[in-house]
């Protein structure tokens, strides 16, 4: 390895031979001395040191040279060697010339000629131990840059930011730091991931996942969310702001599977398909765990009940179900919504109309639900009215007109069922569903 190097330059020989032999006699162990009869000589062979990777601390120049002056040289090496520091070493130089080079070159010191030699040696001896003390500043504020951009993909700093946190006060995070907020929670899940993922190796699997998931993260940040976690190929995001968020977030991340599945097609693998629940809830953020080991996490009754929202996709074959309370907080006008249950889910007494939103659908599928949405509807409220009868003939209708509609297929069954069997005294036409 090549030791760094002292660039002297000056117009004056004599002048630029006694600076070497000087500079030589005391920093020749550590340092090679070059020197360059012009400016326009130091800007070649600084190029070819740059080239070559070799260091260079410290620049002592003359200021008045034929051709470029001392000044313009150094404002125009600073350009490639923001770090090197520089010396102005000429008895000629004017206010405004040294001035420019403070504010555009980092001039470290002007000396004037003839210059005290002793006084040289010892500003050159502590120009250089400010290049290297700086240079290894300069190196651990990387490395902190870096750590701290591996942390940032390890915890979600938005969640950090919700407890009032920032990178000032991380070092005084505790356990039981929390707080209340209203959010939207977001579950998504890949279908049939078992049964896809036994036929990939486990390098296979992980491809397949990050890749996945790949399609899903900028969506969700886009739409002012944050993933709090991975769970297998499931994920779970937070939105604090609004639930058109999440649902904005949902509907690109089911556009962008979409063009997962072009390339996967183009390439012969499998069709993916995911189902997004969403829900909107009182939650309570939080730092937990032990000593050695904290976690934020989020704890709340809604959390449960958007992963069971986002299971009922599977049940209606739907890429998008959104509970009551989103649906109440939202503007209708934005999205193709239609209702598709009233359920309880598991651990839930009371009944959540359920809705699916066709926005990130393909047209046929959205045309198709939209034309017979009026029809469900009715077909439910005959439906909770006991109206079976009626209620089947509009459900069969429907399926005539679209025969994959899995949500009317449960509505026909259930009124059939319930044709022939009759209701419990306390039925109130809600769904007890056992998932969890």
């Amino acid at each position: 390895m090549q030791k760094p190097c002292i660039l002297c330059v000056d117009d004056e020989v004599t002048l630029l031979e006694s600076l070497r032999e000087q500079m030589k006699r005391v920093f020749s162990a550590e340092y090679n001395v070059e020197i360059a009869e012009s400016a326009e000589m130091g800007i070649e062979i600084l190029e070819e040191f740059i080239e070559d990777g070799i260091e260079v601390p410290l620049i002592i120049s003359d200021q008045i040279m034929p051709g470029m002056k001392g000044d313009e040289f150094l404002i125009k090496v600073h350009q490639s060697l923001p770090t090197t520091l520089k010396i102005l070493l000429t008895g000629q130089a004017n206010a405004e010339a040294v001035g420019n080079i403070v504010n555009r070159a980092k001039l470290y010191r002007y000396i004037a000629k003839p210059w005290d030699t002793q006084d040289l040696i010892l500003t050159v001896t502590q120009a250089v131990k400010s290049f290297y003390n700086e240079s290894e500043l300069n190196k651990k504020s990387m490395l902190l840059f870096q750590n701290s951009e591996i942390f940032y993909k390890y915890v979600p700093v938005e969640f950090l930011k919700l407890l009032n946190y920032d990178e000032s006060n991380y070092n005084s995070i505790k356990l039981g730091d929390s707080i209340e907020q209203e959010m939207s929670i977001l579950f998504s899940d890949i279908r049939s991931f078992t049964n896809l993922s036994e036929t990939m190796t486990p390098k296979e699997n992980f491809d397949f996942i990050n890749a996945y998931l790949s399609y899903c993260g900028p969506a969700i940040r886009k739409n002012n969310g944050f993933i709090d976690k991975y769970i297998g190929d499931a994920i779970m995001a937070l939105f604090p702001k609004k639930p058109e968020d999440a649902i904005d977030s949902a509907i690109q991340m089911l556009e962008s599977l979409h063009t997962y599945n072009q390339k996967r097609k183009a390439k012969g693998r499998v069709r993916i398909s995911s189902g997004i629940g969403i829900h909107t809830g009182n939650i309570m953020l939080g730092v937990i765990g032990e000593e050695k080991r904290f976690n934020c996490t989020v704890i709340s009754d809604a959390v449960n009940m958007a992963s069971r929202v986002e299971s009922l996709t599977k049940q209606y074959s739907a890429s998008l179900l959104i509970s009551e309370s989103t649906y109440d907080l939202i503007d209708k006008e934005k999205y193709f919504i239609r209702l598709v249950d009233y359920v309880a889910v598991k651990g839930k007494v009371k009944g959540s109309r359920i809705y699916e939103v066709l926005n990130g659908n393909s047209k046929r599928i959205i045309d198709l639900k939209l034309n017979t949405k009026g029809m469900l509807e009715e077909g439910i409220m005959l439906y909770k009215d006991k109206e079976f009868s009626k209620a089947i003939k509009i459900f069969k209708d429907i399926l005539e007109i679209d025969p994959k509609d899995s949500a009317v297929e449960i509505y026909q069954k259930r009124a059939q069922y319930f044709e022939i069997n009759g209701v419990p005294h306390d039925w109130e036409g809600i769904e007890k569903l056992d998932l969890k």
